[in-house]
């Protein structure tokens, strides 16, 4: 995959509001074009314990060079000890909005 791939990348969260800040750090710095938010209920294992909650998506738009950064910020500022973090490529969709997402990323 090149640097300049279109990507979608979901990051989960305990926190809708700090999700909601850090997407907007990432707009704001040209990490992200743009991204969505949204609640669900999950069911996980962790430490030997079943837990059920209401955690928070967030659905983020860059370009694939941009998603090391972003791990790594996210490893750095979220709350989880293991957060959830993950891109898979765009391949197929609407040539003018995927190059607004590039064009909206920094290339750097």
């Amino acid at each position: 995959m090149g640097s300049d791939q279109p990507v979608e990348v979901v990051i989960t969260a305990p926190d809708g509001e700090w999700l909601r800040g850090f997407l907007r750090a990432l707009v704001q710095e040209r990490w992200v074009a743009a991204g969505h938010l949204y609640p669900f209920d999950t069911i996980y294992q962790w430490q030997g314990q079943v837990h059920e909650k209401t955690e928070y998506r967030g659905v983020l738009y860059t370009r694939a060079g941009l998603v090391d950064r972003i791990v790594e910020r996210t490893r750095r500022e979220h709350p989880y000890e293991v957060p959830h973090v993950t891109a898979v490529p765009i391949s197929v969709g609407n040539p003018d909005w995927l190059g607004w997402v590039l064009a909206e990323t920094d290339s750097r």
